[in-house]
């Protein structure tokens, strides 16, 4: 509810937001409307984070999604419990 955030944020009621995903849907979401009024909360405040979902593509992510299923796949081998649910 970005009516709902933005009046928190201007009331002090929350101290900051910050959105990876912003949008409905599935990755990608679509871009947040024009007039959504989660831009204008951006320019009005220091403590606002807007970003597209892209948060977790930094590659220091993506190497630990690949060490994890190295790692994964390596105790699954050797018949050793998993970071994975498998049931």
């Amino acid at each position: 509810d970005q009516a709902a955030l933005v009046d928190a944020l201007r009331k002090k009621k929350i101290a900051g937001a910050a959105l990876d995903v912003f949008g409905e849907g599935s990755a990608p979401p679509p871009p947040l409307p024009e007039d959504s009024p989660l831009y204008d909360v951006f320019e009005e405040f220091d403590n606002v984070i807007l970003t597209p979902h892209i948060g977790w593509q930094r590659l220091e992510a993506r190497q630990r999604v690949v060490d994890m299923c190295g790692d994964n796949l390596a105790k699954f081998a050797r018949g050793e419990p998993m970071n994975i649910n498998m049931e």
